[in-house]
């Protein structure tokens, strides 16, 4: 028996307890995917959730033949799920979206269009109204979108976060890369395809909480920095320059004051520069750490995530990573 052809669309979306808002996702995908006059699937990535997200998703599977479910065995993370996702969609296009309805599922239409009529490669989903953010997270967005665009030289949109959409030859290119720890939103642009941009109005939170505190937050951005730039380890040996250079400012002084019979500065003096000279010591090697670490987790080779379900798979378990070749070893459909 034959295999069923790919569809035209996949669109790839990661969850991670989102047993509240996943009713009223399915209710507004939908009907706009079912709208859209193209073959499609719904890969939809349960990253290890604890509540009753993977419940939800096999009874909404059971009305919705295009609904596909993979589910990570422990939670790998957003970038990590929307990888396996990616590695697992068969569409010509592929769409990345979040399940909170927040980056609203109509936008689907108009991106898919600017694909089709532009030929395109990416579209990114920008957001033209992020009111409904806090003034602080918009204000770090904003910050770190330009602290990434001039010491990365990025080229990624300030407003787009993870709400693509990416032709086959964009998806394929992604998956062939060896990368550890990717961040798809700097991944994407830099590997230059044409793109073109659709603009949209982002709305609360549909149901539940946010699954991107502070600290995530901070992660994603440490993990953005260290892989797309060196400036951090160049500002260490900045820090290292500058030191020295008031070290030797300093030697000059002392050797002034005591052939002109001037007393040297006391013991607070002296704790203040041991201190900050401390610190720009231990700044640099965190810095340096930093991207240590990055080596050596890459060396390590372990895979971002274990599929333990796949239902479109034909064995009964799928164990994959974050490379091709480990996902076709496992038995991938």
């Amino acid at each position: 028996m034959s295999a069923a052809p790919p569809p035209v669309l996949s669109i790839v979306v990661p969850m991670f307890n989102e047993e509240s808002v996943l009713p009223l996702f399915v209710a507004r995908l939908r009907p706009v995917a079912d709208g859209l006059g193209v073959t499609y699937e719904v890969v939809a990535v349960d990253d290890g959730s604890t509540d009753g997200t993977a419940i939800g998703l096999q009874r909404e599977r059971r009305g919705w033949e295009q609904l596909r479910v993979v589910r990570l065995r422990a939670n790998a993370g957003h970038q990590a799920a929307i990888s396996a996702g990616l590695m697992r969609a068969r569409g010509d296009f592929v769409v990345t979206l979040d399940a909170d309805l927040q980056d609203p599922p109509e936008t689907i239409a108009p991106m898919l269009a600017a694909a089709r009529e532009q030929g395109v490669d990416v579209v990114y989903g920008v957001r033209s109204d992020r009111s409904s953010d806090s003034r602080f997270k918009r204000g770090t967005a904003r910050a770190f979108y330009r602290t990434m665009g001039r010491l990365a030289g990025t080229s990624a949109q300030a407003d787009a976060g993870d709400f693509r959409l990416m032709s086959r030859a964009t998806v394929e290119a992604v998956n062939a890369l060896p990368e550890y720890g990717r961040v798809l939103r700097f991944v994407v642009p830099a590997l230059g395809f044409p793109s073109e941009t659709v603009e949209y109005r982002r709305a609360e939170r549909a149901a539940g909480t946010s699954k991107y505190p502070f600290t995530k937050m901070l992660r994603l951005s440490v993990d953005s920095l260290t892989a797309f730039s060196l400036a951090p380890l160049r500002f260490a040996t900045l820090l290292g320059l500058l030191g020295g250079l008031a070290a030797v400012a300093l030697l000059v002084y002392a050797l002034v004051a005591k052939a002109t019979g001037q007393v040297v500065a006391g013991w607070t003096s002296t704790v203040v520069i041991v201190a900050g000279m401390g610190a720009v010591q231990l700044l640099a090697l965190g810095i340096l750490g930093e991207y240590v670490g990055r080596l050596y987790a890459a060396s390590q080779a372990r895979p971002s995530y274990y599929v333990a379900y796949d239902s479109a798979a034909t064995g009964s378990t799928v164990e994959a990573g974050a490379d091709p070749e480990s996902a076709s070893r496992s038995g991938e459909s």
